[in-house]
């Protein structure tokens, strides 16, 4: 595997200009970090965000209440130096009003996602204030690199010229599997649940079929649930696996996985299973033992040779997934009180066909005990998740510079290729010292990047590399 080195250099911050692309919460952070840590004599900072508040981004936009975060207030943080700076925000009243159920009886706040997107924007407003941040609400539509200086294009055709270029824009929309092909642009598909007002349309009595049993696929069941609806729903996927809840609070797992550290992936499975044996010894569960594999989980990953983090991302990301992102205690309620009431029914299996048939939909299901099932649905939610993979397809801005060869998709298609500092490797394989990745898209540079505090922690070191960089323009 190519060892590949951060480029650093020192250098004055006059003339420097840092333009980062997407204003959610990983280009927000990367802005608020480098604005803080360099001051005013600092170089200069433009978020492109087409949102009005930046900081919010994708997930902290929805204004569903029961979209909630999936872990408690005090393990987020926009500053991993002080894990409680969320917690000590919520406690000094500067946050909006929110349900007296996110708060549990064990005193853990489970808030919707929303607060936290106002937290992040409060914490940028200083600097949008001053100028000391600038906010353009616009897209980028291309950048090219022309004697070392990067000129940008925005939508609305204004031009840009920065020193150095973040690419934050995250999350796309779910991809629409091979099997639903013949329903793209039907309207009995919401391809994509979190955009405003999508589940509008769902009528009460309608039956869905909701193709992904996750964290996505629970948040809708809870929101479809709160507007009243009745109707059927079918929760799908192929393994049946559900994201798991948060258990009990309990003493750290001894675990160490950073001592003579796995190089296989089947090594590294046997390595969870002994710990996970040692814990339940100890009269812990497993929650533990995932905690410290995600604390650990950069040296992990950096112990591994390219074929098998390979291995382990087509073999366990379906087991780690649903033990490392748990639900909400409220959220998983509605979820089990829906089943129980006989609405909800999950499902192991995958469509084989899709069809619009009339005034409704059909499908056939191969079942994973065996034979097929063939029902009629009104709505198909997609619950997949982000397709990352297709970012630098399915991206306009990214593609762009992907068919400029100045980036490429990382070999486990997780997101965009970059060195685990974060600045991007071009098609050619060199580095590039002034085009750095922020936020999810980098995930196949440490292994784990989709938390608030790796993506948080993840920003820290772009802006500490910003913050020495040369100035270019």
């Amino acid at each position: 595997m190519t060892e590949h080195r951060p480029v650093i250099a020192s250098g004055s911050h006059e003339n420097r200009h840092v333009v980062i692309v997407g204003g959610g919460l990983s280009g927000a952070a990367v802005a608020w970090h480098l604005a803080k840590n360099t001051g005013e004599s600092g170089p200069r900072i433009t978020l492109i965000e087409p949102r009005a508040e930046p900081g919010r981004g994708l997930a902290y936009s929805t204004p569903d209440p029961d979209h909630r975060l999936n872990v408690p207030h005090v393990r987020m943080t926009l500053d991993i130096s002080e894990p409680d700076h969320y917690a000590r925000w919520l406690a000094s009243g500067a946050a909006p009003q929110f349900p007296d159920d996110a708060v549990t009886e064990t005193g853990a706040i489970f808030t919707p996602r929303a607060v936290f997107g106002a937290y992040v924007f409060a914490h940028l407003q200083p600097y949008l204030a001053t100028g000391r941040i600038t906010h353009l609400q616009s897209r980028a539509r291309s950048a090219s690199r022309e004697g070392g200086v990067w000129r940008i294009r925005l939508e609305d055709g204004r031009p840009l010229t920065a020193s150095d270029l973040v690419l934050a824009a995250s999350h796309p929309a779910p991809g629409l599997p091979q099997e639903l092909a013949a329903l793209a642009g039907d309207a009995g598909l919401i391809a994509d649940a979190y955009a405003p007002g999508a589940l509008d349309g769902v009528g009460a009595a309608e039956e869905v079929v909701i193709l992904g049993s996750g964290l996505t696929g629970a948040d809708i069941v809870a929101s479809l649930v709160r507007r009243g609806h009745q109707g059927r729903v079918r929760l799908l996927s192929r393994s049946g696996r559900r994201s798991q809840p948060h258990g009990p609070e309990q003493a750290e797992a001894s675990a160490d996985f950073t001592i003579d550290p796995a190089v296989t992936a089947a090594g590294l499975l046997r390595r969870i299973r002994a710990e996970l044996a040692i814990a339940a010894a100890d009269g812990l569960t497993w929650h533990p033992v995932f905690d410290r594999l995600r604390s650990q989980g950069p040296l992990i990953w950096a112990a591994l040779p390219l074929n098998e983090r390979r291995r382990l991302v087509r073999h366990l990301r379906g087991l780690w997934d649903i033990h490392r992102f748990r639900i909400a205690p409220q959220t998983h309620a509605s979820l089990l009180a829906a089943e129980a009431s006989g609405q909800v029914e999950a499902i192991a299996g995958r469509i084989i066909r899709a069809a619009r048939a009339g005034d409704r939909l059909r499908f056939t299901l191969r079942l994973r005990r065996g034979g097929e099932a063939d029902f009629a649905a009104d709505r198909v939610i997609l619950a997949t998740g982000p397709a990352h993979g297709a970012v630098t397809k399915s991206n306009p801005f990214y593609a762009d510079l992907a068919r400029q060869g100045l980036i490429k998709a990382d070999a486990l298609s997780l997101g965009i290729a970059a060195t685990a500092e974060g600045q991007a490797i071009d098609a050619s394989d060199k580095v590039q010292p002034d085009l750095y990745i922020a936020g999810p898209l980098a995930r196949a540079a440490v292994g784990e990047l989709m938390g608030v505090p790796e993506v948080t922690a993840w920003a820290e070191k772009i802006a500490a590399l910003l913050a020495k960089a040369p100035a270019r323009v």
